[in-house]
């Protein structure tokens, strides 16, 4: 069995990959850093480092390789021979990867009896399944779109697994390995598969997914911002080191809870289930070995303070529920403030018209400008805590 992961970075490599792997797929990589290339074709394996709070344990993912990501050719055969695909490139990176994989599409369909191939997209990007789709097919005449639909499932996925950047002193000995947390479930959109469900260790297919990428997007992503824009305004460096002050686990403990509730009204999911699932991510943010950085899970304003992103669209989700998202306000405050993004330069006012595109005169836009004010007149954690209460 062969399986296509576009790109080898650290959800590759450290995720989907190794699943990919130890389910018995031979697994080909594309990515365009020649160190990478060069060292997954000379070695055809990698280790992956799983670090708990104080303890470690190491496997070795093998049966692997890499194509050029430059390379339009080779990605194509290897498109066409595939039995599964994935992405994960980041949602900036995606752009760039269309074409290739609409000429490796029309390569695998000149074997008219070739099975339909399904790419599970491994985005932080709510409709990545509709995007993707959709941008393939304006590279497409009509029977190429027809087989688009009927032949090729574009299957969203939610990616839970925390990877952070690897240091050299993560990668040790080999700078192929990948260290990450335990946690290495992946639920994918059921639905959207096309002929057979293909076989992966941990992959749990489930239907109506949007519950899943909303889960991840404004729980899981808003309250690891939440946490980095608080170490920010603390003056702290990894996101560790910010939970483990209990004002900044209460305020995203309470953040990621208020979300959680306009969840389970929206999808009618126990809120029960959400809050375990809350609590569970509070213990899993304070990994010391994990290593993550404040300014890597802050960065990226522009992105993260998005209307369909995980701060301003899980706003938005409370305020369509009924919820009052005071503590949510405090998180798009934080993020304004959030000194490391050049974005934070700009009026308060210029951001949330411009960015969050939330009107300065709304509730959330008058309780936002408000928390933005006590950040910047120097308010310490402690004080928004009372503030927000």
């Amino acid at each position: 069995m062969k399986a296509v992961m576009y790109g080898a970075g650290n959800i590759g490599r450290g995720f989907i990959g190794q699943l990919l792997s130890q389910s018995g797929y031979h697994v080909d990589f594309i990515d365009v850093a020649p160190a990478v290339i060069e060292q997954l074709n000379t070695q055809n394996q990698y280790p992956v480092r799983i670090l708990y709070k104080d303890t470690y344990e190491e496997t070795m993912v093998t049966n692997v390789a890499c194509i050029d990501g430059k390379d339009p050719e080779a990605i194509a055969t290897a498109i066409a021979e595939a039995d599964v695909m994935a992405t994960a490139i980041g949602v900036n990176v995606l752009k760039f990867i269309i074409g290739n994989i609409a000429q490796g599409l029309k390569k695998r369909w000149e074997n008219p009896d070739k099975a339909p191939l399904n790419i599970i997209i491994c985005e932080n990007l709510i409709g990545a399944d509709a995007y993707l789709k959709g941008e393939i097919a304006k590279l497409m005449n009509d029977d190429e779109k027809k087989l688009l639909d009927e032949k090729v499932g574009f299957v969203e996925a939610s990616i839970g697994r925390m990877v952070p950047v690897q240091t050299d002193e993560m990668k040790g000995d080999n700078p192929l390995r990948v260290c990450v947390e335990s946690f290495g479930i992946l639920p994918v959109d059921k639905a959207a598969f096309k002929g057979e469900i293909p076989a992966i260790k941990n992959m749990v297919p489930f239907t109506p997914f949007e519950f899943y990428i909303e889960r991840k997007l404004f729980i899981h992503n808003m309250g690891h911002a939440f946490t980095a824009y608080l170490g920010a305004l603390m003056g702290v460096d990894y996101i560790w080191q910010a939970i483990e002050n209990p004002t900044v686990e209460l305020l995203v403990q309470r953040a990621m809870q208020q979300s959680g509730i306009s969840l389970a009204a929206k999808h009618n999911v126990p809120y029960i289930e959400i809050n375990d699932h809350v609590l569970d991510l509070l213990n899993r943010f304070g990994n010391r070995q994990l290593g993550d950085t404040v300014k890597r899970v802050g960065n990226d304003l522009n992105r993260k303070l998005n209307p369909n992103d995980r701060i301003v669209g899980a706003l938005n989700m409370c305020v369509a529920q009924g919820i009052t998202p005071n503590y949510i306000c405090l998180a798009a405050a934080a993020a304004m403030n959030f000194a490391h993004d050049e974005v934070s330069q700009k009026p308060a006012t210029e951001i949330l018209a411009e960015i969050c595109k939330i009107d300065a005169d709304s509730e959330a836009g008058k309780t936002i400008l408000a928390y933005d004010k006590m950040i910047k007149d120097g308010a310490t954690v402690e004080e928004l805590l009372a503030a927000v209460r």
